[in-house]
This record gives C-alpha cells, sequence and structure tokens, in this order.
C-alpha cells in the first residue's frame, strides 16, 4: 500500500475530487448511493483503481471493499477470465447493425444457468429491465396498477416507482396512483391488497429475498395467488441472481416466477441485465405473434459484445469454481467474526449484522436499539480509519481468510468507540462533522 491509512484519515485529493465532481455531475456521482453523503464528512474517497477485492484511492489508500459496485462485482475486480473474455471481443467489434453470433451465445448461456425461464432479453441496467416487465404485465393483462412489494428498496428509476418514495419531484400524482404496495411475507395483507383491486392489478413485483428468507410457503403462496387473481409474478432478481444460486433465488427455492430480472453480479460490474421468462409473455415483445404488440426492450447498447461475453464468463466462473458457495463461506466466517466482538465489546445488540451469507448488511442501533444514522457514522469512520470500506458486508469471492480477519480486527476497534459512544449516550464526539444521511430524502 502507498500509505497505511491511520487513526486521523486525511483525504485531501478526494475532498478536490469531491469538488470537481459536484461542479459538474449533479449529486457528485452518477448514482446516488455512491453519492459523498453517504460517507463521513470529508472522509469519501474518490477511487483511483482496484484489483481483486482491494480498491485504491486517489491519495493512494488501500482498502478492504465490500458491496463492491453496489454489489455487481461479486467476482473481485479485474477478474482474470472476465476481462480476457471483454478483451477478446473488443478487438472483433462491440457494435453492429445486426445481431451478432455473441448474442445467440450469451442467451444460450444464460438459459441454461437459468432454466426455469424461457426467452432472454439483455440490456444495460437494472431499471430498463424491471420497467419492461412491468409494462409486459401491463400489456398482457389489460390491467394498470402495479403491486410493488412495500419492504424493498428500490425496484427503478422510473416513474411508476420513484413516484413512490420520497423524492417523487416532476412525477405526476396520476402515475404514481397506479402504483400500490404489499408487505412482504405476508399473504393475507397482499390477498386483500388483490380484491381490494380485483381485476386491475397487472403484476405483483418483488426481491424474492434480500435482508431476510422468505417464511416458509411464502414464494409459493404469492405463486398461487397470483394465479388466482390472474396477475403476472414478477422476481427482481438484481441482488439474489447468481448471489443466491446460480439461477438465483428461484433456482434455489423452487418457485418459478412469470418474469425475472437480473442484473449487478451478472456482468461483474460490466453493464448488462436480462429480462427472462415464459415464452407466451416474452414473445408479446417479440415477431412471432398474431396479438398486439408491446415495445418490450429495444436498446443501442444492449447487446454490445464485451458486456455479453463479459455475462457468460461470469455465468461460467460461478458454475465451474463454486463461487456461490465459497460467497457464503466468506460472509459466514465474516458474520461470525464481526457478532463475536461485537458481543464481546458489548454492543452485539447495536451493532448487527443481518441477511444471507452472500450479501450481508449491517444495522447501527442506538441508545434505544433504533436505527441511527449517526452511529452509522461513528462506524463508517473508523472502518475507514482502519482501510475498510464497507457500506455494507456483502462479500466478493476475491476475499481471502486474511482480508476477513482484519476486517473483524478493525470492526473491533470500532466497537470499542461504540461503547464508548453508547455510554455517554451522545456519539455527536466521534463523528467528526455531519451525520451520514439516507438516500431517499425530500431536501438535499
Amino acid at each position: 500500500m502507498a500509505t497505511e491509512n491511520t487513526e486521523e484519515l486525511r483525504l485531501p485529493r478526494s475532498r478536490q475530487a469531491n469538488e470537481r465532481l459536484h461542479a459538474m455531475i449533479p449529486g457528485g456521482a452518477h448514482t446516488y448511493a455512491k453519492g459523498d453523503d453517504q460517507y463521513p464528512e470529508d472522509l469519501a474517497p474518490v477511487i483511483s483503481h482496484g484489483r481483486g477485492a482491494h480498491v485504491w484511492d486517489v491519495d493512494g489508500n488501500r482498502y478492504i471493499e465490500y458491496g463492491s459496485g453496489l454489489r455487481s462485482v461479486s467476482l473481485g475486480h479485474a477478474h482474470p477470465r472476465v476481462i480476457e473474455a471483454v478483451r477478446r471481443e473488443l478487438d472483433r467489434g462491440s457494435n453492429f447493425v445486426r445481431p451478432s453470433i455473441m448474442e445467440v451465445e450469451a442467451a444460450e448461456r444464460f438459459l441454461a444457468t437459468v432454466p426455469t425461464a424461457d426467452m432472454v432479453k439483455f440490456a444495460k441496467n437494472g431499471s430498463d429491465v424491471t420497467t419492461a416487465a412491468v409494462r409486459l404485465a401491463r400489456a398482457v393483462t389489460g390491467r394498470a396498477r402495479v403491486a410493488i412489494c412495500a419492504d424493498h428498496p428500490f425496484f427503478s428509476v422510473d416513474d411508476w416507482f420513484i413516484g413512490t418514495t420520497p423524492m417523487p419531484a416532476g412525477i405526476p400524482a396520476a402515475t404514481t396512483e397506479l402504483t400500490v404496495a404489499f408487505p412482504y411475507g405476508d399473504l393475507a395483507a397482499t390477498e386483500e391488497l388483490l380484491t381490494r383491486y380485483q381485476d386491475e392489478i397487472a403484476c405483483l413485483i418483488l426481491e424474492p429475498a434480500t435482508h431476510t428468507e422468505p417464511p416458509p410457503g411464502y414464494l409459493a403462496g404469492l405463486r398461487e395467488l397470483a394465479d388466482r387473481h390472474g396477475c403476472v409474478l414478477i422476481f427482481d432478481e438484481m441482488i439474489t441472481g447468481l448471489r443466491w444460486s446460480e439461477a438465483g433465488a428461484q433456482g434455489l427455492y423452487g418457485v418459478v416466477p412469470d418474469l425475472s430480472t437480473f442484473g449487478k453480479a451478472l456482468g461483474n460490474g460490466f453493464a448488462v441485465s436480462a429480462l427472462a421468462g415464459r415464452r407466451d409473455l416474452m414473445e408479446r415483445g417479440g415477431l412471432r405473434h398474431s396479438g398486439e404488440r408491446v415495445f418490450l426492450l429495444s436498446t443501442t447498447h444492449g447487446a454490445e459484445t464485451h458486456c455479453l461475453a463479459a455475462a457468460m464468463a461470469v455465468q461460467t466462473t460461478y458454475v465451474e469454481e463454486g463461487i456461490t458457495a465459497r460467497l457464503h463461506a466468506l460472509g459466514e466466517r465474516l458474520a461470525a467474526g464481526v457478532r463475536d466482538v461485537a458481543a464481546g465489546m458489548g454492543v452485539g445488540d447495536h451493532i448487527v449484522v443481518r441477511g444471507r451469507a452472500s450479501n450481508l448488511v449491517f444495522a447501527t442501533l442506538d441508545e434505544n436499539r433504533q436505527p441511527s444514522q449517526q452511529y452509522r457514522t461513528l462506524f463508517l469512520r473508523r472502518l475507514l480509519a482502519g482501510g475498510v470500506l464497507a457500506p455494507s458486508f456483502v462479500v466478493s469471492s476475491a476475499l481471502d481468510d486474511a482480508d476477513i480477519d482484519h476486517t473483524v480486527d478493525v470492526v473491533a476497534q470500532a466497537c470499542a468507540v461504540y461503547r464508548k459512544a453508547l455510554d455517554a449516550a451522545d456519539p455527536t464526539p466521534w463523528l467528526g462533522g455531519r451525520p451520514v444521511k439516507p438516500v431517499f430524502r425530500p431536501l438535499a
């Protein structure tokens, strides 16, 4: 490492780069979750480069990184098999006036990996494919309302979802009124919603699992409700795809949705997403049917050859190298270590690790065991000082045992400070400035 992270981490070049970012880019980042408001004041590193499970900032500090690329880089940065596949295609051209043979091969690879789907269409980001799924559901059912799972934080940047968040500016109320919500894990409440809007709801869209496991029979119950009420069941597998199993949550839990969407881990950082599902539904966006056409997905860059090559390499690597099992093993080691040191420092009820081992998050709770942005700020500040960049504890397969052990040691140091703040019933002296902020808020 070029310079050691110290107790008083200084990021002068990152601060300058952040100022330049804000001068030209609204929010200072192209994804709100990457904004410097998500990090302690003056401690938002601007990244120079990454390799494996590590990244370096423009100040020369090295970090062990978690949640890489908002969970998209699950094999680690610059993974050799992925980079080799991408480089091979770059020399052959990336975009043509007609489909490339790579589109055939990528579709075959995807459908072999996710055998519960009959057809697939690729795009560049998650919002494109979730919105396409919603549009398709509305077209085939002739219904306008969309039912989203209220307990899942994000589905799309498009109006049908963003209008339901605390940032609805610019979205007509008439659009927002067409989106209703149901609670995760509660079949009775979902059935009540479907009955209240009888024959009006086009689809149920949810993450099949994220921070909690689905209750026994829940996903199968949703399948039955969707069938009985004539609506489309959509699984958003942006997070669960590959991390739960190579075929996603649907492959693990054995419940087949009508449509599903994949992204994030699919490209290991390269821009590729997928809408997959039943042939009779998907073909409505094609040319081999006699019904009204659906404008499903049509993107200039959706089938760039190098990104499809990345997706193929990722899926091959997952299957051949047992990556999902490795992610779970690494996550279990990390979760056990964090829980042990937190309990040992007397903060086990305040720093809480949650989620499936391959997709761990942490909650920072105050003296009353309520979620606290101030305590999150304190915790993140101590992690950064120890060389750990961790908005979550979502692992990549590039981590090794030494990385996990170092992370646990840094967490232990953070827990000692956390305990002092709890004893004082005031974390303010340890914040170093304003607290971090939630992404979804009405005012900057």
